[in-house]
């Protein structure tokens, strides 16, 4: 449903020209290059940027606030944040504690000024209380009078959301599939070992499936696949990305398939007309778009997005949001993926590999203080 989908929150234009900014748990500068750049635009014009994380780093632009925390800490300090501002405000505090110095700081920040958003980056959206999080940010958001929402993760992290990409009622989320017990999988464009959070551990649960099939630009999961089918990478076939504002923005194939590779899409519409299955008769990429989000134009933006808990889906525990905030420490640090091991094209360009900004010896990379 359109509703459920934790997106940017307000538009990409409008981060140029934002007053107040208060980002949390993200590299924003590696992570988000495009959105640091706005931001850094809307710092030049007098706005000031308040910063949640658990990592002092360059974002090539002065941070007004920066609370340095651990990942375990960052939902009491959300909730000092929330105290600070219930106390300029007058109203109840979400939670009730006392308020530091840092949180004061913030407060005051985003209750001055017009143009406001609450932004919550890679790491808090992996987070374990991502839930509590997100509930804490809302309330700030309507106390400051601030837009709530997501640096999205991926090109098209809110599509696939909008087509329902997660667990349904009694379905697994990845951490469940790769835990074992499975006995075919099905892997289209990805390697587990480097896109999961479980890692190496996932190459031996994929090797005591009785069946693994993957479907691959690339040589990859040789280790533990029983059939390797190639497809097309997104530069040989004509698809659709929803960005993080919810603008559709679709595109043509730049150069023809490498020999006799097909589109991910057809591959399966094949594999699903041969076992019978039925909902696969598309003819056309076009046709797959009109099937997942109806008629709609190209560059349009999908209206009534939401990024609020009563809504939401935590996709680190792979369930729905219930709308509790919890202050009990999170066990186990974010893993997010660096800028250059995010998916398998750049993992496998020589050049980036030996920037300074790779560690090809690490893959993902827990953020903590």
């Amino acid at each position: 449903k359109a509703d459920c989908v934790q997106w940017l929150g307000t538009s990409i234009a409008s981060l140029s020209q934002l007053q107040r900014a208060l980002i949390i748990g993200s590299s924003l500068r590696k992570d988000h290059p495009l959105f640091a750049q706005r931001i850094r635009q809307s710092v030049r014009m007098g706005g000031r940027v308040n910063l949640v994380n658990s990592l002092r780093e360059d974002w090539a632009m002065p941070v007004s606030n920066g609370w340095i925390e651990p990942s375990a800490n960052w939902v009491e300090c959300l909730a000092q944040i929330a105290a600070a501002i219930a106390l300029e405000n007058s109203v109840a505090a979400p939670i009730n504690v006392s308020p530091s110095s840092e949180a004061i700081a913030i407060a005051k920040s985003m209750l001055s000024g017009e143009r406001k958003a609450v932004l919550i980056g890679n790491a808090g959206a992996h987070h374990a209380q991502t839930e509590s999080l997100l509930a804490l940010a809302n309330w700030i958001g309507a106390e400051a009078g601030a837009s709530v929402g997501f640096l999205t993760e991926a090109a098209n992290t809110v599509g696939a959301q909008l087509v329902g990409a997660m667990p349904g009622e009694g379905g697994l989320n990845a951490a469940q599939m790769l835990a074992g017990g499975l006995k075919a999988v099905i892997l289209l464009n990805t390697e587990p070992e480097f896109d999961s959070a479980t890692g190496r551990d996932s190459v031996q649960t994929l090797n005591a499936c009785q069946m693994v099939v993957t479907l691959s630009p690339f040589k990859a999961n040789l280790s533990f696949s029983d059939v390797l089918l190639p497809i097309s990478p997104f530069t040989e076939t004509p698809g659709t990305f929803v960005n993080a504002e919810g603008r559709i923005q679709s595109f043509h194939a730049v150069v023809k398939p490498l020999g006799e590779t097909r589109p991910g899409w057809k591959v399966l519409r094949v594999l699903a007309n041969m076992l019978n299955i039925p909902g696969f008769d598309a003819a056309s990429s076009q046709e797959v778009l009109e099937a997942a989000l109806g008629s709609v134009g190209g560059d349009s933006v999908v209206s009534g997005l939401r990024s609020d808990v009563s809504s939401g889906f935590n996709f680190s525990q792979g369930r729905l949001f219930s709308g509790a905030i919890e202050l009990s420490s999170a066990s186990d640090p974010p893993c997010v993926a660096s800028i250059y091991q995010l998916d398998g094209i750049v993992r496998r360009a020589a050049s980036l590999q030996l920037t300074a900004d790779a560690n090809p010896t690490v893959q993902l990379r827990g953020v903590a203080a």
